[in-house]
C-alpha cells in the first residue's frame, strides 16, 4: 500500500511525504511525490491530510461498553428520583431493565429499594454508577440475583457489584460477539488501532471464541482477573504470548481500591463533605496484593494494579518497590506529590484516563476540594519522567482517543472555562501518550490520516481553551490503517 502526499505530524511548517507499507511494516517514508506504485500496489491519496500512528486505547471494557450502548441513559440525571423516573419511562426490551451511567455525588436525595419498587413492578432494575463501583437495584432485581435483601438502600458497592457483573452476562455469545465487533468498527472511525481489554470476564477463552469466527479488526491485548491467573499459569502463558489471531495476553489487573464518586477510593485524608470520617475503602488487604504481585513476577504476567486514590497508590508503588517488578497503574488519579517520580524510577507506567478530569470535577471540587491540583496530575507526571498512556475506561468515556486528547490539552469540556490548568499538557504530547508507536521506518504500519489538524488548531485556539477543547473533540479520521490493512476508509 502507497499513501501518498501526507503531512507529517509536528508542530509548525510540517512535511509532505509518500509512505510504503507492505508485510504489515512502514517501508518507506520519502518526499512527497517521490514513490511510485509499484505494480498493482493499493494507492490512496492522501491529499496533505495529516498523518499520525494509530492511536491505542489503553483501558476498555470492552463487553460491557458494547452493552452500555444498548442500555438506559442515565448520565443527565441530577437526582435519585430523576433516575428512577428515566427508568420508568424506558421501553422495556429484555426481562430485566439496565440503566447506566448515574452520577450521584451531588445527588440531593437518597437512594433506595423503595424510591425503586414504586415504579417498576415485578421488572428486574439494576442501574449502574458511572464508574461502575456501585448499582442500585429494585427489589425484583436483589432477588433475582440473590443479593443481601436487608439492604434498604439497594445499592452494593466494589466486589459485591463486580460479582453482580458477572452474573448479569446474559446475552448469548453470537450477540455479544456481534455487539463488540460494531463497537471496534466505530472505534476505528476515531483512530484506535488496538486497545486493552480490562472485561470483568474470562477474556482469554472470549476473545479466542472471537477470533475463531473468522472476525478481524483491532489489536487486542486482553487481561486476566485474579479469579482466572491459575488457570492461564496452567495453560502455560505468560504476559506477552499469543492467545488468538491479533490477540496477545497483557496483564493480571487487580482492582485495589474503589472510585471518586463512589466515594471509595482510598485516601491519606478523609473525604470532605461527609457527616462521617471516611477514607474510602481497599478491596484487597495489603498482604493479598503482595501475593498476587509476586505470583504475577513468578509467572512472567505483567501486573496492572487499579489505583485511583493517593494512599492506594502510595500503597502501590511500594508494592512495586518491594517485590521488583515494573508494571502499570490503572488510573492514578490522585498522587501525593512524593510518589510522581517514583512511576519512572520503578518501571511503572501511569494509565490514565484525562476526560474523568473534567467530568469528575464537580464531585472532585466537592469532596476533594483540598487536593484538587493532585487530580489526573498529567502535566507533573510527565514532568516526573513516567511513561504515561491514555485510555476511556469505556464505558466510564467513551472509546474515542480524542476525547482524551482534548481534555488533557485543555482541561476543559462542554464549554465550561479549564479546571486545574496547571496540569494541561501540549497536543503532540496528548497524541503521543494516545499512541504505542511512531512514524518511522520498520515500525508496524498502524497509521490514521486525519481530516484536520490539531497542532494548527492549538496555534490558532489555544488562546480559547474552551473552543480548541471542542474542535479537538470534534477531529475527523479519514483512514485508518491497522497492521498494514485498511480497517477505515473516509478519504
Amino acid at each position: 500500500m502507497l499513501l501518498r502526499f501526507a503531512t507529517l505530524p509536528g508542530p509548525g511548517r510540517q512535511p509532505v511525504a509518500d509512505i510504503r507499507v507492505g508485510d504489515g511494516l512502514i517501508q518507506a517514508i520519502e518526499p512527497a511525490g517521490s514513490l511510485r506504485r509499484d505494480g498493482d500496489e493499493e494507492v490512496i491519496e492522501l491529499d496533505r491530510r495529516l498523518v499520525h500512528p494509530g492511536f491505542w486505547d489503553e483501558h476498555v471494557h470492552m463487553g460491557l461498553w458494547a452493552d452500555y450502548r444498548r442500555s438506559v441513559s442515565l448520565s443527565d440525571a441530577t437526582s435519585a428520583s430523576e433516575a428512577a423516573d428515566l427508568m420508568a419511562a424506558a421501553p422495556a426490551v429484555d426481562d430485566v431493565l439496565v440503566g447506566v451511567g448515574y452520577r450521584d455525588g451531588l445527588w440531593p436525595d437518597e437512594k433506595s429499594t423503595a424510591l425503586l419498587d414504586a415504579l417498576s413492578g415485578d421488572t428486574p432494575w439494576v442501574l449502574w454508577s458511572v464508574d461502575v463501583h456501585a448499582c442500585w437495584l429494585n427489589s425484583a432485581a436483589i432477588a433475582r440475583f440473590d443479593m443481601d435483601a436487608t439492604n434498604s438502600s439497594g445499592v452494593f458497592v466494589e466486589l459485591d457489584a463486580f460479582g453482580l457483573a458477572e452474573r448479569l452476562r446474559s446475552v448469548p455469545d453470537e450477540i455479544k460477539d456481534s455487539r463488540i465487533d460494531e463497537a471496534l468498527a466505530e472505534a476505528h472511525c476515531r483512530g484506535v488501532v488496538g486497545v486493552v481489554d480490562f472485561d470483568f470476564d474470562h477474556n482469554i477463552n472470549n476473545w479466542r471464541r472471537r477470533r475463531a469466527t473468522g472476525r478481524w479488526n483491532t489489536r487486542i491485548e486482553t487481561a486476566v482477573y485474579p479469579d482466572y491467573v491459575d488457570s492461564a499459569i496452567a495453560a502455560g502463558l505468560r504476559s506477552g504470548d499469543d492467545v488468538a489471531a491479533g490477540v496477545t495476553l497483557g496483564f493480571l489487573k487487580v482492582i485495589t481500591d474503589g472510585s471518586l464518586n463512589t466515594r471509595t477510593a482510598r485516601c491519606c485524608e478523609p473525604y470532605l463533605g461527609i457527616a462521617s470520617v471516611e477514607y474510602g475503602q481497599m478491596n484487597y488487604e495489603t498482604d493479598v496484593l503482595r501475593g498476587l504481585m509476586e505470583k504475577a513476577k513468578a509467572h512472567g504476567f505483567v501486573p496492572a494494579f487499579h489505583a485511583i486514590g493517593d494512599e492506594a497508590n502510595q500503597t502501590v508503588l511500594d508494592l512495586f518497590e518491594e517485590v521488583g517488578i515494573p508494571g502499570r497503574i490503572e488510573h492514578a488519579q490522585l498522587l501525593r506529590s512524593v510518589d510522581l517520580r517514583r512511576f519512572q524510577a520503578l518501571g511503572v507506567q501511569a494509565s490514565v484516563q484525562p476526560q474523568h478530569a473534567v467530568d469528575d470535577r464537580d464531585v472532585a471540587d466537592r469532596y476533594w476540594a483540598d487536593r484538587t491540583d493532585r487530580v489526573i496530575p498529567v502535566r507533573d507526571l510527565l514532568d516526573a519522567g513516567a511513561d504515561v498512556l491514555f485510555g476511556s475506561d469505556a464505558p466510564v468515556s467513551a472509546l474515542d482517543p480524542f476525547a482524551q486528547i482534548a481534555s488533557a490539552v485543555t482541561r476543559s469540556d462542554h464549554g465550561r472555562v479549564p479546571w486545574e490548568g496547571d496540569q494541561t499538557v501540549t497536543v503532540a504530547e496528548a497524541m503521543a501518550c494516545s499512541a504505542r508507536t511512531t512514524l518511522e521506518v520498520g515500525q508496524p504500519a498502524d497509521i490514521i490520516a486525519l481530516g484536520a489538524n490539531p497542532f494548527w488548531m492549538a496555534e490558532a485556539m489555544g488562546h480559547r481553551p474552551e473552543q480548541l477543547a471542542e474542535a479537538l473533540r470534534q477531529v475527523p479520521v479519514d483512514l485508518t490503517v491497522v497492521d498494514g490493512r485498511v480497517a477505515h476508509n473516509a478519504v
